[in-house]
């Protein structure tokens, strides 16, 4: 009797040992206090087409008609364009193009900006919609969707851009250095990389507006402003847009009409610009053509993502 008491005692306390070790493991494993924070969901771009074979030969015989008078050689070397400079093509890329004719010159630049966030907490397309609403409000513009949150994730934009600078350091940083922003707002934009766009042939173009017009959009070059043609938001175009016209004075003589309209569709904010310059000082590019074949050519290329 006292043989199976005692083996009795000695299995006890072998169960208990081993239920003793497995609460023991079961609370340093445990770690109360600690959230797992999922990673915001990527942008639905991963990847940007190639920006010179974007546009139709069709669409740039219609925005560069001087090319028309050119030999089939010429217009070829016209219609391919000229690729930016940039140093990561999977960020952003840009093409522009070029013709003359007597009455007048054109310039086409677009430029295809994929955005990606570093912070794990904050989605690509919320990085890209803070980096758009910076670009609307530097044009002077407000979307109805500009709430105060937008406008203060926007005013952290630079915050986090500081991150994504570091991030992107590479062999090719000075070259972007070397390279200036068509628009105003991205030389200001420390969320932009190095890219060139069309400017005025004398590199010393007059800010002021044209005295005749004071400034003001027409429709038919009168001087009469026509309110449906002035900077604004464009409702109808990607997920957001917005269209800024800009008419300055191009050394002492001619006018330069530079129509932009910027979208974003995701993570990837497009810009296009198209610019007009005719040869006779008198002249002033027609602001409603000027606009109506830039948003033409933002709606092709809504489709081509869309694609």
């Amino acid at each position: 009797m006292a043989f199976v008491t005692g083996t009795a005692l000695l299995a006890a306390l072998v169960v208990g040992c081993s239920a003793d070790s497995g609460t023991d493991g079961s609370a340093a494993d445990s770690k109360p206090g600690e959230e797992t924070v999922a990673a915001a969901a990527p942008g639905k771009y991963r990847t940007l087409p190639e920006p010179c074979r974007t546009v139709e030969t069709s669409t740039l015989k219609d925005l560069l008609p001087g090319a028309a008078e050119l030999t089939e050689e010429q217009q070829q070397k016209v219609y391919e364009g000229t690729a930016s400079v940039t140093y990561d093509t999977d960020r952003r890329v840009g093409c522009s193009w070029k013709s003359e004719d007597p009455s007048s010159s054109h310039t086409l630049f677009i430029d295809f900006e994929r955005v990606v966030s570093y912070d794990p907490a904050v989605s690509d397309d919320d990085r890209a919609r803070e980096v758009y609403t910076k670009k609307e409000t530097a044009a002077g513009l407000s979307s109805p969707s500009a709430t105060p949150d937008a406008a203060k994730s926007a005013e952290n934009a630079e915050n986090a851009a500081d991150k994504e600078k570091g991030a992107e350091k590479g062999a090719g940083k000075d070259a972007g250095k070397k390279q200036t922003s068509a628009a105003s707002d991205d030389a200001s934009d420390p969320t932009s990389h190095a890219l060139s766009g069309p400017t005025p042939e004398d590199d010393s173009t007059d800010a002021a507006t044209d005295p005749s017009t004071g400034g003001e959009n027409t429709d038919d070059g009168t001087g009469t402003p026509d309110e449906s043609l002035q900077p604004r938001v464009l409702d109808d175009l990607g997920d957001s847009a917005f269209l800024d016209d800009l008419l300055t004075r191009a050394g002492s003589t001619a006018q330069h009409r530079t129509v932009k309209v910027v979208f974003r569709t995701s993570n990837v904010i497009v810009t296009v610009e198209y610019a007009d310059q005719p040869t006779v000082s008198t002249v002033v590019p027609d602001s409603k053509e000027l606009q109506e074949k830039a948003q033409a050519l933002a709606r092709k290329l809504v489709e081509k993502f869309s694609e």
